[in-house]
């Protein structure tokens, strides 16, 4: 089995709310990442496929191939967006990192022409990440 990795980078904002609860009642759970006027990040996003490598091509899946797929199925709908309110994938879903990495990997897991997925990386910042292998 061979693990290949492909990093994107984006820039979204998102808040972190329940709508029905007050500003107050979510500051408590979300603390400034329930800003009503939202707040953003860079982040880094991993995706690792795994497969054995094709004779013909000495790929598992060519990685522009998996580079266009990312984009169109995800990039393209979140880099410089607002998570909860223009990324159709993330509607009706608190946009913690976790869900969003879980949301990414439901865009992705029927896209891979060969190989599997194998996990969905998010980097929300430097020191904090977020991992999901579809269990």
């Amino acid at each position: 089995m061979v693990y290949i990795t492909r990093r994107e980078t984006f820039a979204a904002a998102h808040r972190l709310f329940i709508p029905e609860l007050s500003d107050e009642e979510n500051l408590k759970i979300f603390g400034k990442c329930s800003h009503p006027n939202w707040h953003g990040h860079n982040y880094t996003l991993e995706v690792v496929i795994a497969g054995e490598i094709n004779p013909e091509t000495g790929f598992v899946l060519d990685i522009k191939k998996l580079k266009e797929i990312i984009h169109k199925f995800v990039i393209d709908k979140v880099d410089h967006k607002n998570l909860n309110l223009d990324t159709d994938f993330m509607k009706g879903l608190i946009p913690t990192s976790e869900n969003i990495c879980i949301a990414i990997w439901n865009q992705l897991k029927d896209k891979i022409p060969s190989g599997k997925l194998y996990s969905v990386k998010l980097y929300e910042t430097e020191n904090n990440y977020f991992e999901y292998r579809g269990e």
